[in-house]
């Protein structure tokens, strides 16, 4: 035969018994247990969409490739700007892992849609000189019309980046369409879509430089030289790039890399999580309040009970379980419909974004742990109240 030693219970009793003061104030705890929600949601939602945003940018970068290098001109020891040699693409090309080199030429002219804005209106719009194969090197496409051919580079034709595009007031491209580009009208052969890599592109007017020579004054050095090497062989192409371009003065050549700006763009977004996790901590704490002033009213509604429990044999550390169970309960059920719903948000926010939806193992687990130790904190102290209590006070005052 079983004994049991005398004043436990088991935990499965424990649990039935710290769900009855919880159903038999179901709005009182469903009001207590928001709070938790709330806050639990919050955090996992921030660290789901952190997670998610991280994981659509690194789907991104891999689409797009993390070989393309840039090559721009830097300063010259004197501080003046320096400029690229004209050949610098040329000379780039001979590089052996190095698959392709596109470059621009800022010029000094500006773009406007008709002759009659005023010059200073510019619109942030820069108008430059581009190679024939520059959107495949940069990963972009025409959305509108057609980019520049070796015929159109020679003329008064241009192609608009995403961002220029809007600024300018062109939507369509109509038969004609012309703008009004360092004093003359150059006719619109195309829009292109947003250049991920290369964001400068997308505010700028590109023209052939064999137009930019012959109706802006381009002098016919490049403002940027796009490279894409072999993958396996990036570091060693970046290594070289400097010398090679301008061999005179490679201290004067700045390399970079976009995908690494892009991935150090999503380190920066990401240090605000601790700012959104810090309100969801708050919004956390104030639902521990709630636990605290649920249980506490509790204890002093259930002095009979309490009482009466003593008096058929209930130890303290009974009731102080019970009660501490009780506040531990509500917390981990608010804490998990919090789970659900900062996972169904992340979900609904990350297929918008045509992301993965991607929720932590530390989002959940740390949610609902963080909620059971704040049931646990905000219990303990009416559950001590409610141990304390003698069987004959509590029956008396009840």
């Amino acid at each position: 035969m079983t004994t049991t030693a005398p004043g436990r219970l088991h935990p499965a009793d424990m649990a039935r018994t710290a769900g009855v003061g919880l159903r038999t104030r179901r709005m009182r705890a469903a009001l207590s247990a928001l709070g938790i929600s709330i806050g639990v949601a919050a955090m996992v939602a921030v660290l789901g969409l952190s997670a998610s945003s991280q994981a659509g940018l690194l789907a991104e970068i891999d689409k797009l490739g993390t070989n393309l290098l840039t090559v721009t001109p830097g300063q010259m020891i004197s501080g003046g700007d320096a400029k690229l040699p004209q050949d610098a693409p040329a000379m780039i090309a001979r590089i052996g892992p190095v698959e392709t080199v596109q470059s621009t030429g800022k010029t000094k002219a500006n773009a406007f849609r008709s002759p009659y804005i005023k010059s200073i209106n510019t619109n942030a719009i820069t108008v430059s000189a581009a190679s024939l194969d520059l959107p495949a090197a940069v990963r972009t496409t025409v959305a509108r019309g057609k980019y520049l051919n070796a015929a159109t580079a020679e003329q008064p034709v241009a192609v608009l980046g995403s961002a220029a595009a809007k600024r300018l007031g062109i939507a369509k491209i109509h038969p004609g369409a012309r703008i009004w580009v360092g004093g003359k009208w150059f006719y619109i052969a195309g829009v292109l879509n947003s250049a991920k890599l290369a964001p400068e592109l997308d505010s700028s007017v590109l023209v052939g430089y064999s137009a930019a020579r012959k109706y802006l004054n381009f002098d016919g050095h490049p403002s940027m030289v796009y490279v894409r090497s072999d993958t396996d062989q990036v570091n060693q192409v970046r290594d070289v790039l400097a010398a090679t371009a301008n061999p005179a003065n490679p201290g004067e050549v700045d390399v970079s890399q976009p995908s690494a700006a892009l991935v150090a763009r999503a380190a920066t977004q990401s240090a605000l999580n601790g700012l959104f996790l810090g309100l969801g901590a708050v919004a956390l704490l104030v639902g521990g309040i709630g636990v605290a002033n649920t249980m506490v009213i509790s204890v002093l509604e259930r002095r009979s009970e309490i009482g009466l429990r003593r008096a058929l044999g209930a130890t303290k550390g009974n009731i102080r379980l019970q009660f501490l169970s009780e506040a531990v309960l509500l917390a981990a059920m608010g804490g998990a419909v919090g789970v659900a719903l900062g996972a169904v948000a992340t979900a609904f926010y990350a297929n918008i974004k045509g992301w993965a939806t991607v929720v932590p193992p530390l989002a959940w687990g740390g949610g609902l742990g963080a909620a059971i130790a704040i049931g646990a904190i905000a219990g303990l102290l009416p559950a001590l109240r409610a141990a304390r209590m003698q069987p004959t006070e509590a029956l008396r005052t009840s």
